[in-house]
């Protein structure tokens, strides 16, 4: 039976059964709380409402902000509800005139910093300090503002834009890329009224190390940090007569771009989302799903071919665990941290990038289409992949794959653009040859899915019988969570003829009866620093054979790109949507999807790995079979 170790995640807090409850009285309420609870936290759990800025779910607490400041009796001063603990019996009032006063005057004194016009900003009605600033009726600048810029803002990265102009020193930026992401290119400069946000060295965001993950966007309270806005250049191709505009949505936004139209968290809109692109003026709406389900299938063999050379061969040069690929901003991560370690990557690219070079070679040939007039857009919930569609080596169909990546927040505003009631317009299909996927692909928008998607193939390959006879269902449970990092083991115990798609490349599966497949699961690149540095001490996670990385915490579904806001309970809540439709698919494994199939019958000929699919899916090989990055 499979087993499963888990690495808690970052901000996880353990209560005891037998912990010290405490009584407190808010705003004469009594309630008992367990020791250590903070003000905040006792104060919501009776429906209290206390205002935040620098607070966030994901992050721990900071109390720079100080707006959530509360009066507590026998205190001197107003102290701050996000930070302060109760340990003893403790009487608060959040609303008294004092605390009124200070609060109002803080957001004052914020709004004296912060420059910009809230009707040309891209957070306007969904904005923390404008919120604020409502709240407390600020109806002119007590302490002035700010009528020119500040500070130049920085355009130079190909995914996130940065104007300080805007920031207010909440801090919560730095601490996502310390905290969540254990990137650390941002800081906090200077001192007292001199404080500035900024990058180590102050360099422009594309010259420090960025992972382009975006996350610090999505806990940014006010403007201060976008993505890299490119819906003028999409409706400049759209409006192009002699430009064949085409899309691939990927499940993440599907399952999250409904919260920018009023619909709760987990609401899918992928069929009225079809609907919405084909009247926006694209040519054809396709499914990035099919890509996902062609990445198990190369990623797949391209670990068996490893696992091969490793056990049968005795290639001790083999690099194990082979760690995934379809997630930028972790391969950055890798790049930028632990170069050491790129040969443990897959070379496969990621399905954003597949089915780019897809549709400029198969799809333009089918349909008679030049590749150089072709214009294919990615809907993605990933900031990371607008500079992943960037790269140089990223045009192995004689053109640049991908032309545009946008985020999901760039969907909706040009879904409003056009004037689309998304929720309410009719649903529509995906167009062929990339039409309805398999629920393998579905789930690869949440932390897991990559890995669950290949086990369900690779343990039907491997033994020749149907995975619902290991798994309730194909549901693959283990690899399952929230944990900031898991493993799993699965003992092969039988095996079966090897399949002939992959006949060619082993000649049985008898090196593989009774071996323990370990694989492992991370996401926020803080935990994968973690595993890595396991595995480089030759911890649990070093015997792994193959390893899911995402650099976005709970996965693409908590992409830097995704609706603002995002915490635990949203990420849980487009979780369940992303598997509740897996579940609705006729077929869930990537090698029963028939369109894949016909591919490599069609196109990639000589199968997974082929010379064919190296060329067009991967980043680099050599004719001995050995996968470099």
């Amino acid at each position: 039976m499979p087993s499963e170790t888990c690495i808690a995640e970052a901000g996880t807090v353990t209560v005891e059964p037998d912990v010290q409850m405490v009584t407190a009285t808010i705003d004469g309420i009594a309630l008992e709380v367990p020791s250590g609870t903070t003000i905040l936290e006792a104060a919501r759990t009776i429906g209290v409402h206390i205002p935040t800025l620098c607070h966030h779910e994901d992050l721990r607490p900071a109390g720079v902000c100080r707006i959530c400041v509360v009066g507590v009796e026998g205190m001197r001063t107003l102290q701050t509800a996000c930070t302060t603990p109760i340990t003893q019996p403790i009487t608060v009032s959040t609303n008294t005139k004092a605390v009124r006063t200070a609060r109002r005057h803080i957001v004052d004194l914020m709004l004296a910093n912060h420059y910009g016009d809230c009707y040309a900003c891209k957070r306007n009605n969904n904005c923390e300090l404008q919120a604020l600033a409502k709240e407390y009726g600020v109806d002119f600048f007590r302490f002035g503002h700010p009528t020119e810029p500040k500070y130049p803002i920085d355009r130079t990265s190909s995914a996130i834009v940065r104007d300080m102009n805007k920031c207010v020193l909440c801090r919560r930026c730095v601490r996502t890329c310390n905290e969540v992401q254990g990137v650390g290119c941002l800081t906090v400069k200077d001192r007292s009224a001199r404080s500035q946000v900024a990058t180590f060295g102050d360099k422009p965001l594309s010259s420090v190390v960025c992972i382009n993950c975006g996350q610090c966007i999505n806990r940014c309270p006010t403007g201060a940090l976008s993505e890299l806005d490119q819906t003028d250049e999409v409706w400049a191709m759209l409006d192009d007569p002699t430009k064949h505009v085409v899309i691939q949505t990927a499940p993440s936004p599907r399952a999250a771009i409904g919260e920018c139209f009023g619909q709760p968290a987990g609401t899918s809109m992928t069929y009225q989302l079809n609907t919405a692109l084909k009247r926006m003026g694209f040519d054809a709406v396709f499914d990035t799903n099919h890509s996902a389900d062609l990445t198990i299938l190369e990623e797949g063999t391209e670990l068996i071919l490893r696992l091969h050379s490793a056990l049968v061969k005795r290639d001790n040069a083999v690099a194990l665990p082979q760690f995934t690929s379809c997630s930028p901003g972790w391969v950055k991560y890798v790049e930028h941290f632990y170069p050491e370690m790129i040969p443990n990557l897959s070379t496969a690219k990621s399905p954003q990038q597949m089915l780019g070079a897809l549709l400029k070679t198969y799809y333009a040939e089918k349909n008679g289409i030049d590749p150089k007039d072709m214009v294919v857009v990615a809907l993605m919930p990933c900031t990371a992949k607008k500079f992943e569609c960037n790269r140089p080596e990223m045009c192995d169909s004689g053109f640049k794959d991908v032309d545009f990546g946008l985020t999901t927040r760039e969907m909706a505003k040009m879904i409003s653009e056009s004037g689309i009631d998304l929720p309410n317009i009719p649903k529509s299909d995906f167009e062929m040859p990339f039409q309805d996927a398999s629920g393998a692909g579905q789930i690869f928008g949440a932390t897991g899915g990559v890995m669950e998607a290949a086990l369900r193939t690779v343990i039907e390959m491997v033994t020749g019988q149907k995975v619902e006879k290991f798994f309730d269902r194909a549901n693959i449970v283990p690899v399952r969570g929230i944990e900031g990092a898991r493993m799993a083991e699965i003992t092969i115990t039988e095996v079966g003829p090897v399949p002939e798609i992959l006949k060619h490349l082993v000649p049985d599966w008898e090196w593989l009866r009774g071996v323990t497949l370990k694989v492992g699961i991370a996401h926020g690149t803080v935990n994968a620093r973690r595993v890595v540095e396991d595995i480089k001490a030759g911890g649990p996670f070093s015997e792994c054979h193959f390893i899911e990385f995402m650099a976005c915490p709970g996965g693409c579904l908590g992409g830097g790109g995704q609706p603002i806001p995002t915490n635990a309970e949203i990420r849980a809540k487009r979780a369940k949507a992303i598997y509740d439709l897996d579940e609705a698919y006729a077929v869930r494994k990537s090698h029963e999807n028939p369109i894949v199939l016909q591919l490599y019958r069609e196109f990639l000929t000589d199968g997974p790995c082929g010379h064919q699919s190296h060329h067009l899916l991967h980043t680099s090989y050599t004719p001995r079979g050995k996968f470099i990055s």
